[in-house]
C-alpha cells in the first residue's frame, strides 16, 4: 500500500533491523522499544489491522512466528508477551497488521 512505512520496509525501501524473514512473513526491531526486546512482526503483504485479516492459517503462522523468534532470542523460558493493538482505540497507530514481542523484562499488568 502506498505509503504505508510498513509496507516500505518490507520492500527495502525503508532501512530497519531485519532479524528473521520466512513466507511471507518478517521481523524486525522497533525504534521505539518497550522492553529489552521488543521486535515487530509483519505480514510483507499490506493487511490494515486484524480485523482486515481474513486467512486464519497467516494469522497462525504470525503467532508461530513469533513463538519461534521468542525461542530464538531466549525468551522462551522466563517469558515474553506477544501483543497486537487493533485500530485507534486499541493503541495501533501503523495501519499494517504486526504483532509485538515483548521480553527481557517482566511485564506488568494491566499493559495500559
Amino acid at each position: 500500500m502506498s505509503g504505508c512505512i510498513f509496507c516500505k520496509i518490507a520492500a527495502g525501501e525503508v532501512a530497519a533491523t531485519v532479524v528473521k524473514k520466512s513466507n511471507g512473513i518478517m521481523a524486525f526491531t522497533d525504534v521505539n522499544p518497550q522492553a529489552p526486546t521488543h521486535l515487530l512482526i509483519i505480514p510483507t503483504m499490506h493487511i490494515g489491522s486484524l480485523n482486515d485479516a481474513k486467512d486464519p492459517n497467516l494469522l497462525g503462522s504470525l503467532l508461530a512466528f513469533a513463538r519461534d523468534l521468542a525461542q530464538e532470542k531466549g525468551l522462551g523460558t522466563r517469558g515474553y508477551r506477544v501483543v497486537v493493538n487493533t485500530n485507534p482505540d486499541g493503541g495501533q497507530t501503523v495501519f499494517h497488521l504486526h504483532l509485538h514481542l515483548l521480553g527481557g523484562r517482566a511485564m506488568t499488568w494491566p499493559p495500559g
